[in-house]
């Protein structure tokens, strides 16, 4: 079963070799089948990282792929998935300024007006994505709906604490946003388009007395 260390705070429940000074500094919010983390494991293999998935047998799925995945290869030790709500309890698992990279891709669109509100991105959960990044933090976004993907940067955009950046090819993550998702691959097999945006957590002038 997925567990979640929201009670225990014991994340070796979810790494096999996780020590009691180590930190989880990737975050997929939304994970689905887990695409992302397997490429981003290999990619960063001294970065833990995790996967939030509020479907349970999604995140079911995501486990057991990556018990199976670390029988052949040590290397995906690094990476895991907890089954829970982000929009609700996401600043349980992490430290203020905890997380290196952040990742929204493919959120659900909740198209109609009303729904709205249970986007993954709005300037509630905008001011909690701040409060668990580091200064110089990325988020990276995705969308295959351009009107969700304009959502998305009009809020990052006006929100004090982050700006819109290109971090260049040298980003490695930046790289295999769109290829390495089980969503991505489908739109890309549909010959449909993605549109990405990447966001900086900034200093926070209250915390420096800078006006």
């Amino acid at each position: 079963a997925v567990v979640s260390t929201q009670s225990t705070g014991d994340w070796s429940i979810i790494y096999p070799e996780f020590k009691p000074d180590d930190r989880v500094r990737f975050c997929d919010v939304g994970c689905g089948y887990g695409g992302l983390l397997v490429t981003l494991s290999t990619l960063f293999p001294d970065k833990y990282m995790v996967g939030f998935e509020i479907r349970v047998k999604v995140s079911d799925y995501v486990n057991d792929r990556f018990k199976a995945l670390r029988v052949e290869n040590p290397t995906y030790n690094n990476a895991g998935v907890i089954r829970t709500n982000a929009m609700k309890y996401l600043p349980n698992f992490f430290r203020k300024g905890q997380l290196e990279k952040l990742f929204i891709l493919y959120p659900d669109p909740h198209f109609k007006r009303c729904k709205h509100k249970w986007r993954i991105v709005s300037e509630g959960l905008l001011a909690e994505y701040a409060f668990v990044l580091a200064e110089g933090a990325l988020v990276y976004t995705v969308s295959d709906v351009h009107e969700v993907h304009e959502w998305m940067v009009e809020h990052f955009t006006a929100f004090p604490l982050f700006e819109r950046c290109d971090p260049g090819p040298e980003d490695a993550a930046a790289q295999v946003l769109i290829g390495s998702t089980e969503e991505g691959k489908k739109v890309l097999r549909n010959k449909g388009q993605s549109w990405t945006a990447i966001f900086r957590r900034i200093k926070d002038p209250a915390e420096t007395g800078e006006k």
